[in-house]
This record gives structure tokens, C-alpha cells and sequence, in this order.
């Protein structure tokens, strides 16, 4: 991916008004909501990392809380929203944030695949028993504009068990903000 990628458009389906009395029940009752790329994207200066799957445990223990942890110096060096995307469905996303604690990160769920691909990062994790995700990046998009991007290297299809995390860590976009100010 390269500076300067405008993204395209693409419909999320999300779930929103779902509610549960615990974390040990489903939660139901909410509705299906289509958002596309505009909804999150247009008129914005946002962070958008992606990662391999929801309660799995590099994006569970490090990556989303590092970006929670992070979210007020995010905000102060001019960053309208942070988003986490990944490739599960609605129901797993929602269920994921409020395991987390997540109060400020906003997750997008991107159930088929779509998105990722469009950004040149849906890989097989088949050898896993997970199908098709994200491969690990990070990046700050301007009104729908890449402005600057990270990606983990050795992308990999090749039933390898790498994971690799260091260059999609919430310090090195922090960093690069720091310095584009």
C-alpha cells in the first residue's frame, strides 16, 4: 500500500443496539446496519490498524489495548477517531470490545473480507482453521487518502505460524504524528 491510495467504497455491516446482561449471554435484540467507508473515513484524519482476529492473543494482550491505552495522545496530535478492523463478523466485534473494556476505539468488522482485500492484506490462515484474514497493518488516512502506512513484514500464505508485531505498535504511528506536526 502506498501513500496517496484512495480508498474505495465498501459496505460494513454492523450491529448496533445489542445488549446483554453479562458476559456469559449472547447478546440480541439490535439491528443490522450498513456503513460504508464515507461513514468512517470522509472529512477525517483517522489511525486504522488491522489485525489478524478478535480473542486471539498478540490483538487481545498488546495491540488493541496499546491503542486504548493510547487513544488521549492520539486525539491531542489531531486524530479524529482510532479504528480497529478485522476480519470477523459484527457479533464477534461488539462482543470483543466490551470483553476489553473498550471505551474509545471504535472496532469495524469486516465479516467478508472486503475491506482487507481491497487494501492488498487478506491472506489465508486455513492451516490455522481460520480462513481468510488480515495480515497486521497500521495507518493514518486523511479524508479517505492514505497518508501514511506500516505493515508487518513477511506477509505470509504459506501456512507459516508467524505474527509478527513491532511496526503496526501504536508508538511508531505516535511517533510519526509527533513528527508531522
Amino acid at each position: 500500500m502506498k501513500s496517496g491510495f484512495k480508498l474505495e467504497k465498501v459496505i460494513f455491516k454492523m450491529r448496533e443496539g445489542d445488549k446483554s446482561g453479562s458476559l456469559n449471554e449472547c447478546a440480541i435484540g439490535g439491528k443490522w446496519v450498513d456503513k460504508n467507508t464515507d461513514d468512517f473515513f470522509k472529512g477525517k484524519r483517522v489511525v486504522l490498524f488491522s489485525l489478524p482476529g478478535a480473542f486471539t492473543p498478540t490483538c487481545s494482550s498488546q495491540q488493541l489495548p496499546g491503542f486504548e491505552n493510547n487513544f488521549d495522545r492520539f486525539k491531542k496530535l489531531g486524530i479524529d477517531e482510532v479504528y480497529c478492523c478485522s476480519v470477523n463478523d459484527a457479533y464477534v466485534m461488539n462482543a470483543w470490545a466490551y470483553k476489553m473494556g473498550i471505551k474509545n476505539i471504535k472496532l469495524i468488522p469486516d465479516g467478508n473480507g472486503s475491506f482487507s482485500k481491497q487494501m492488498g492484506m487478506l491472506i489465508s490462515k486455513d492451516h490455522n482453521g481460520f480462513g481468510r484474514r488480515s495480515w497486521r497493518y497500521m495507518s493514518v488516512i486523511t479524508d479517505g487518502i492514505v497518508e501514511k502506512w506500516w505493515e508487518e513484514p513477511g506477509i505470509n500464505n504459506d501456512g507459516s505460524d508467524d505474527d509478527p508485531y513491532g511496526e503496526t505498535a501504536p508508538e511508531k504511528c505516535l511517533e510519526y504524528l509527533a513528527g508531522s506536526e
